[in-house]
């Protein structure tokens, strides 16, 4: 069994690895300052807390307290153990890890390598399905399949659509061939063990590649074919597993990412296929769930992508859904979860109900991009939706039909709208105004519980990462009080601290010794200067990385929070368009504002020892004391005054 991964190693893949990249496939990032700024990906928020220092290398959530490098992002967003981050990250940048025995990756199912072979084993099946539904004679009725909705070779290859063979042994035996173990592929949910050994999960059918935010194919979702497969199942999805949560994937994001960012657009399909169509015919934000339904977990990682900002111009997310009975529960289902979204929300349902591939093959691309853009409000499908079920021929159904739709009215969060849906509903039941007025009045005012419950934003904090034990809040507190930020010399030290973390070129390294640990009076920043202090500035050729984990290392680990939020955080200053970094004049003021009053404390202690001598009854007991101190305060003064000229100078 290999040992540690080497700390070279491990500093090399820091080095080699933007965390900026890493974080955008997770979070759509916008440049505030110094920082990059978005929705934290581990609590819910309304306004993006969470800060990236592409620099520095480091990530801070000023919601959740979440923090940490490139290395720590990946083992929570992940949920990987801190070798599995290191060793995915090496595998995509190129770095040759070695351990502290000499040994090589781990690669046991339950060794630290078994993300990284399940993603492996998963690439090759992806491979295997795809070249056998563009060769394999008995392929032929997934070629149909697919020819008759319009998607020819060239659309199963960008989308990596295959095809598993219906003897039910086929990829095992390929795995197997490649150096997967039997245990790797029943854990990935590609094979079943039954009384004869290993089965191909999927026999038979038509399967789509389930690819996470990332790219990685992490599942397969299989449509049956032919009449006699013993699964009557129309879909078989992969289960659970160690790579695989249903609901956190969408089919498709991997593609749609980029338009979703850009656009501010998400459009919520049913299928694959629908998925499919969508991105042909241009509407290239669309995604699907993957074997369950739409939830709050998706509704999460859209918002991240989308910029879903209570401080941005709203976002839209559309849903389409087929107009049967069951497509209009689906729809209210979602309008249900309507206030998780700080976007608009819009329902997309075409005519006759064919869902956006079917339409696609009927009427054109031109006619699924008109679905999209005719979308209508999802408060004015739910009202429609609901008043539907009434009876408004008879006055019961009249009135049964306001009061069901007026909580509807009353939970529009845009005021502004309320009197035209008020006006809207009326018409459609055929009643006065002031009767579906009184009644939203009725629904806003009453009790929570009695309409539907407005959601609160939970607060999701991440596991600690094996790298280090973090300490908990109260162990944070007890070593360390929380700054006053309140007090402006506090404030300087912070800021002063920042510029050291983010920009060390830009301090002069001559500064550096006319500071001491004392001169800070917050203990934690006491703490990071000292680590500052007991590394030095980095070199040139020293990398920002290298010297973030040189300071990590000297720094008690109650203070590593602290060392993340300082490299993060944004200064109150403009930095300088052509060099990125804070004015020479700003950084040289907050040294000399921190030494000052540092000294200044320090000489009215002096004086305050002089006069307590001064005043007992044998003034003249302890000259040397007396001579000593005098000194000091000569020389006290003497700093003071030349750090003052050169303030001035």
């Amino acid at each position: 069994m290999a040992g540690k991964i080497r700390a070279e190693d491990i500093l090399a893949v820091k080095e080699r690895t933007s965390i900026e990249e890493v974080v955008r496939e997770h979070v759509t990032l916008t440049r505030r300052g110094s920082a990059l700024v978005g929705l934290c990906p581990f609590h819910d928020e309304k306004t993006g807390s969470f800060n990236v220092n592409p620099h520095n290398g480091f990530y801070h959530c000023y919601g959740c307290g979440a923090g940490g490098d490139v290395i720590k992002f990946v083992t929570e967003i992940e949920h990987l153990t801190f070798t599995e981050a290191v060793e995915r990250l090496a595998a995509k940048a190129g770095v040759e890890l070695r351990y502290e025995d000499g040994g090589g990756r781990r690669e046991e199912a339950g060794g630290a390598g078994r993300r990284t072979r399940l993603i492996e084993a998963h690439r090759v099946a992806q491979e295997f399905y795809a070249a056998y539904l563009l060769s394999a004679g008995e392929a032929r009725a997934g070629r149909d399949f697919m020819r008759e909705r319009g998607f020819d070779g060239t659309v199963a290859k960008r989308f990596g659509v295959g095809f598993a063979p219906r003897g039910g042994e086929e990829l095992v035996r390929h795995l197997r061939g490649k150096g997967f173990s039997d245990d790797e592929l029943v854990t990935g949910g590609l094979a079943g063990r039954g009384t004869r050994g290993l089965y191909d999960r999927f026999r038979g059918r038509l399967v789509w590649p389930i690819r996470d935010i990332t790219g990685d194919t992490v599942g397969f979702g299989a449509r049956r074919i032919f009449p006699d497969d013993r699964i009557e199942a129309k879909y078989l999805n992969t289960s659970e597993t160690p790579i695989y949560k249903k609901s956190t994937v969408l089919y498709g994001l991997d593609a749609a990412k980029k338009a979703i960012s850009s656009q501010r657009v998400a459009v919520v399909v049913e299928g694959y296929t629908d998925v499919m169509a969508c991105h042909l015919a241009g509407v290239e934000t669309a995604v699907a769930s993957c074997g369950t339904a739409f939830g709050i977990d998706h509704i999460k990682v859209l918002r991240r992508i989308m910029r879903d900002e209570a401080d941005l111009e709203p976002a839209r997310v559309i849903f389409t859904f087929d107009g049967d009975q069951a497509g209009q529960a689906a729809a209210m289902k979602a309008f249900k979860e309507d206030q998780r979204w700080m976007s608009q929300s819009f329902v997309a349902v075409a005519p006759g109900g064919k869902d956006p591939c079917e339409l696609r093959q009927s009427d054109g691309d031109a006619a699924v991009r008109a679905l999209v853009e005719d979308a209508v409000p999802m408060f004015e499908f739910a009202v429609r939706t609901t008043i539907a079920r009434f009876d408004l021929d008879t006055a019961e159904g009249r009135v049964a039909a306001i009061r069901a739709a007026a909580p509807i009215v009353a939970e529009i969060r845009d005021q502004s709208l309320r009197p035209e849906y008020t006006r809207r509903v009326a018409g459609l039941v055929g009643v006065e105004v002031e009767l579906v007025a009184a009644e939203a009045r009725r629904a806003a005012a009453a009790p929570t519980g009695t309409g539907r419950e407005r959601h609160k934003p939970e607060r999701v904090f991440p596991e600690p990462s094996e790298s280090m034990v973090e300490p908990s809040a109260g162990e944070l507190a007890a070593a360390f009080p929380q700054p006053n930020l309140r007090d402006p010399v506090v404030q300087a030290e912070r800021q002063l601290l920042q510029c050291l973390l983010q920009f060390p070129d830009a301090v002069d390294p001559l500064d550096l010794p006319l500071l001491e640990v004392a001169d800070f009076t917050a203990a934690a920043h006491q703490a990071v200067f000292a680590a500052v202090a007991g590394v030095g500035l980095p070199s040139p050729t020293m990398s920002a990385p290298a010297w973030h984990s040189a300071l990590a290392e000297a720094a008690p680990i109650a203070i590593h929070p602290m060392l993340a939020e300082l490299a993060v955080a944004p200064l109150p200053v403009l930095l300088d368009p052509m060099t990125g970094r804070p004015a020479t004049r700003y950084v040289d003021s907050l040294v000399t504002r921190v030494r000052e009053v540092a000294l200044s404390r320090q000489i009215a202690d002096a004086l305050g020892q002089l006069r307590r001598l001064d005043a007992t009854p044998d003034a003249d007991a302890d000259p040397d004391r007396r001579r000593a101190l005098a000194v000091r305060l000569q020389d006290l003064q003497r700093q003071l005054a030349a750090l003052r000229d050169r303030e001035e100078a």
